[in-house]
């Protein structure tokens, strides 16, 4: 317990310190997250019995971070110098053939006697962890940077969690996912996404970073998809035997573990963002 609240402190004095220091620390601390996650994930998902398991792992990690880096390139070429690049970056199709080409490259010099299951696990790094983060960047607007917008959604995702938890722990009966997530219940899981939307409307009297409309928005789709995207990753674990993605965290796991929610709602987050 001891170990698990330092843990905690730690983890709390890192976010906070990241979002508020600035553009380059809240840059900075997002792409190390989305390095030890997709570290993590490929380290679960990539067989071990490879030889060159610890390469293969690498260069899917490195392609996860250059997918973030090239869109933050394109979507903020005055912030990183890349005005002269943004024909390039804009051919999505050339782009595409390059990340998909130096995958089958990558497996070609392998030794794995399924190369093309390795390509899918690089592609499923880059669009379940690199892409999320990414569209936060976007959320938050690096060239013009609101932090109160990045620390409001993970509040309103952190209370999702916790009011669930404390909910169904008290009144919860009716199972939600017993296949894959025994612990879960229909009364905490409507109860925390209530507390969710209430959070977000308190959110919006202090902020106005987005509009009351948007808030209860981004409310309302972590209380939805912030459950289902920590189910995803329990389904992730289940299929392999393991319960934590990894030891980074001690006494919390991985990275992985505490930001499944967050990396599974932020692209519908994104999306709220570009429609209201």
């Amino acid at each position: 317990m001891k170990q698990r609240t330092i843990t905690a402190v730690f983890f709390a004095v890192a976010m906070i310190g990241g979002i508020y220091g600035g553009v380059w620390p809240f840059f900075t601390l997002f792409l190390v997250i989305a390095a030890g996650s997709l570290w993590e994930f490929l380290g679960l998902m990539l067989p071990r019995e490879q030889s060159d398991f610890g390469f293969k792992r690498l260069i899917g990690t490195k392609m996860g971070l250059l997918a973030i880096l090239l869109f933050v390139c394109y979507r903020f070429p005055d912030q990183f110098g890349t005005q002269r690049l943004q024909p390039l970056l804009s051919d999505w199709p050339f782009l595409l053939t390059f990340f998909v080409g130096s995958a089958l490259l990558v497996e070609l010099f392998g030794t794995s006697k399924a190369p093309f299951q390795n390509i899918g696990y690089y592609a499923a790094g880059t669009f379940y962890i690199a892409l999320p983060v990414a569209m936060l960047y976007d959320v938050a607007s690096l060239s013009d940077y609101h932090p109160h917008r990045v620390m409001g959604i993970f509040w309103i995702i952190w209370t999702n969690d916790t009011m669930a938890y404390l909910i169904g722990s008290q009144i919860g009966r009716r199972k939600l996912f017993e296949r894959i997530s025994p612990k879960k219940t229909w009364e905490g899981t409507i109860g925390g996404a209530i507390c969710t939307v209430l959070m977000a409307w308190a959110i919006s009297l202090y902020s106005n970073d987005f509009t009351t409309a948007q808030w209860l928005a981004v409310g309302a789709m972590v209380g939805i998809f912030g459950t289902l995207g920590d189910l995803v990753e329990s389904m992730l674990k289940r299929s392999i035997g393991v319960k934590d993605s990894g030891t980074l965290l001690p006494g919390h796991g991985g990275l992985l573990d505490r930001f499944d929610s967050f990396l599974f709602v932020v692209g519908f987050v994104w999306v709220v963002v570009r429609v209201f």
